[in-house]
């Protein structure tokens, strides 16, 4: 859907660097997980394929032609920073975007419906913004983004300002505008939703993208051979033999079950003979690390 070549974005006469050679490609139809620190340059890439700034060098294709103002039409873009108009009421709002977009009114007008009735928002309508809760003008902004159906989907923190139930709503919805078809670049610092959601992910750190590929490729990289365990009916010298030719750690028992962690160099099946002789094995689960973890230690390792 989307293939960014190269890109290479400065400010301030080239004294800054906000994008150095980024190269990512978006397959259709996923959910794209835009990952990085505060001031990494993933908002400079956002703005560039929104055609709001351009890069310096480098090339975006978009359905395979070369990102020009004909693409403005089929991208929803919701910036983390919201920019709708507090005075103004919600379906006056709709309607406005909603034909700035190249809808008719007609169209708007029954596209908003069912997202209203969707978010459980019919009664908005004729509200000013300045009248709704962060949360709730987080609903319209959500709507007036996805209103003219965008084959391209960019939001930024789109769950911000929402607590969990409503986040809930609004997550379930991205999925199943994925699960139809559209294309969508999710930028978060909620490691949870993207281990949730996303199909593939990138990182960059310091204008540079470090990580890209599958998210359960991802985590894999990032594994470090260590197993979580659980025994029951322990013999307690098996174990202390068990426990000098092993490295484990986080060891607790409770609740008759004996429960720790293994650091791991041998084949898990030569483990799990070992195993046998101590106990009964309730789990033996591969660590594999999180988005979280991943994020925290690729971006340590590259500072």
């Amino acid at each position: 859907m989307l293939k960014a070549e190269h890109i290479k974005k400065t400010y301030n006469a080239g004294k800054k660097v906000a994008l150095d050679d980024f190269s990512i490609h978006v397959p259709k139809g996923s959910i794209y997980g835009l990952l990085g620190p505060n001031g990494a340059g993933k908002t400079s890439f956002i703005r560039i394929i929104n055609q709001i700034t351009q890069a310096d060098s480098g090339e975006i294709h978009i359905n395979g032609k070369k990102l020009n103002p004909d693409h403005i039409k089929d991208i929803g873009y919701m910036p983390e920073e919201r920019g709708l108009y507090k005075n103004m009421t919600v379906g006056d709002q709709i309607l406005y975007f909603g034909e700035l977009k190249g809808m008719s009114k007609s169209d708007a007008l029954n596209e908003a419906k069912k997202w209203f009735e969707k978010l459980n928002i019919d009664q908005w309508w004729k509200k000013k913004l300045s009248e709704l809760s962060k949360g709730m003008a987080q609903k319209i902004q959500f709507v007036v983004t996805v209103l003219h159906r965008p084959h391209l989907l960019i939001l930024d923190e789109p769950f911000s300002g929402f607590d969990p139930v409503n986040a809930n709503l609004i997550k379930d919805q991205i999925i199943d505008l994925k699960n139809n078809g559209t294309t969508i670049i999710l930028s978060t610092h909620r490691m949870e939703s993207v281990e949730e959601m996303c199909d593939y992910v990138a990182l960059i750190n310091n204008s540079k993208k470090i990580i890209d590929g599958r998210v359960f490729d991802v985590r894999e990289k990032f594994k470090k051979n260590i197993f979580g365990i659980t025994l029951s009916e322990v013999n307690s010298d098996q174990f202390e033999n068990f426990r000098n030719k092993h490295e484990i750690f986080n060891l607790s028992n409770e609740n008759n079950l004996v429960s720790f962690d293994l650091k791991n160099e041998e084949s898990q099946n030569k483990v799990l003979l070992d195993l046998v002789q101590v106990g009964k094995v309730r789990s033996f689960d591969e660590r594999i690390p999180s988005m979280n973890e991943v994020f925290i230690n690729a971006v340590s390792n590259h500072s």
